[in-house]
């Protein structure tokens, strides 16, 4: 079971996907949509990496964002259309807000 964002591999990320036999630039990737799904989650929440790994949510968080990537082929995240899950969890641990001083 993984329970820290920094745990997350190759390997699970295919299991989650159900993929079986994969090419190296498939690979590569799985890589790189994990690489950005964990740059976007800490772009929206504000918190580094070694605080990402205080919440096990995030670690699906993550899952959800590599498999939106994978299914759509490409390499951003339309931020008019987030997944509700991933807003919702990724708004808990949120410290990146902005406060208006009037």
């Amino acid at each position: 079971m993984i329970t820290k964002v920094s745990e997350i591999k190759i390997e699970d990320l295919k299991s989650y996907l159900r993929l079986t036999d994969i090419d190296k630039t498939e690979e590569n990737y799985l890589n790189t949509i994990i690489k950005s799904s964990i740059s976007y989650v800490r772009n929206y929440t504000g918190l580094t990496n070694e605080e990402l790994d205080k919440y096990n949510d995030i670690v699906a968080v993550i899952f959800i964002l590599c498999q939106d990537l994978y299914d759509n082929r490409s390499l951003y995240v339309d931020k008019n259309n987030i997944n509700r899950v991933v807003e919702s969890i990724l708004s808990l641990h949120s410290c990146n807000l902005l406060v208006k001083n009037d």
